[in-house]
């Protein structure tokens, strides 16, 4: 069992250094197998783990489910260490398709009211909107949720891929947490002004997409077909030219992880946790397997050759295409 902490943010709790996002067990990368998913999260906070990670629009609340079932079946200890955090406000249709954010502070209140019922607990401990509505001012949705934690119904308020100039105006209406937000070896434009920004005002990273949802994983194979549901069979940075070019990237870095001893993602991983204390990964695995993988990046310690043999391997910017096609960047806090 990992005893291995951090806060989040200077008025949050501790919570687990690496945290379980629980996406891929519902939704966007394919069929998932849910008694493995249910077992992953049991491993999970068997292992310690104590951040669970979710949307109430993953898989139209499956996901949601999903973790409510999982929180049941577990064994009492372990079912009163979970922190849940969770996204709320993407709007889709029957279809799947996605139309847009709903922050307004009725939304808000009627999105955490189901997502409660759902979970099957009587507070969530983290809540966010999972990106800012252009419409309504970040001071009404975060208005909104602090009125949740004055009831007693949310414990502390997050935010999910914006800016620099909104966390500081979230920050400015009631205390934050955290600021999750993609952040791995080939998406580091947070480290411009968003990190900087964060520190400032004590407020934690909870990093997704550390292993660029598996391409730096190194169990990414250029010849994998992807179904229609899967998000990355529509990523720029899993297209054409683009993955043979990102490919070659993570093969530069199989080299720094073997001479090191460790597997490719655990690397990717540690390199994460390097960032800072303030810092916490959320790592996306679907299986035991790969849980027991991911864990293990917690043992691997780099130091100043390491972190600069990593930094050939992937140097800066050096990656291929965006993170999200185009009409889904136009709503990130960052635009790589």
């Amino acid at each position: 069992m990992t005893t291995h902490t951090r806060p989040l943010g200077t008025t949050g709790p501790r919570v687990s250094a690496l945290g379980l996002g629980c996406m891929g067990m519902s939704a966007l990368y394919g069929e998932a197998d849910r008694d493995e998913a249910i077992a992953t999260i049991h491993a999970a906070l068997d292992a310690g783990v104590t951040l669970l990670d979710t949307g109430d629009f993953y898989g139209m609340g499956h996901n949601e489910l999903l973790i409510g079932e999982a929180l049941r079946t577990a064994p009492a200890g372990l079912r009163d260490s979970a922190l849940i955090s969770v996204k709320f406000g993407a709007l889709r249709d029957p279809d799947g398709n996605w139309s847009g954010y709903d922050g307004r502070p009725a939304a808000v209140k009627n999105f955490a009211a189901y997502s409660l019922q759902r979970l099957g607990v009587d507070h969530i401990d983290v809540y966010r909107i999972a990106r800012a509505d252009s419409d309504v001012p970040i001071e009404e949705t975060v208005g909104a949720i602090a009125e949740l934690v004055e009831k007693g119904h949310v414990r502390h308020i997050g935010l999910s891929e914006v800016g620099a100039d909104t966390v500081r105006r979230a920050a400015a209406t009631a205390p934050i947490t955290d600021l999750q937000i993609e952040y791995s070896l080939i998406s580091r434009a947070v480290e411009e002004q968003i990190l900087p920004t964060t520190r400032e005002l004590g407020i934690s990273l909870t990093a997704y997409g550390v292993l660029s949802r598996g391409l730096i994983s190194g169990h990414f194979t250029p010849d994998r077909e992807l179904s229609a549901r899967d998000f990355r069979a529509h990523s720029p940075r899993f297209q054409g030219d683009n993955l043979r070019h990102n490919l070659d990237l993570v093969e530069a870095l199989r080299e720094v992880a073997a001479a090191k001893g460790v597997s490719v993602a655990q690397i990717a991983i540690a390199w994460v946790l390097s960032r800072g204390e303030d810092i916490v990964p959320l790592i996306g695995a679907r299986t035991r397997e790969r849980l027991t993988e991911s864990l293990g990046a917690l043992d691997v310690t780099l130091d100043a050759a390491d972190l600069a043999a990593i930094e050939r391997a992937v140097p800066e910017g050096s990656a291929a295409g965006d993170r999200y096609p185009a009409p889904q960047m136009a709503h990130l806090g960052t635009k790589e």
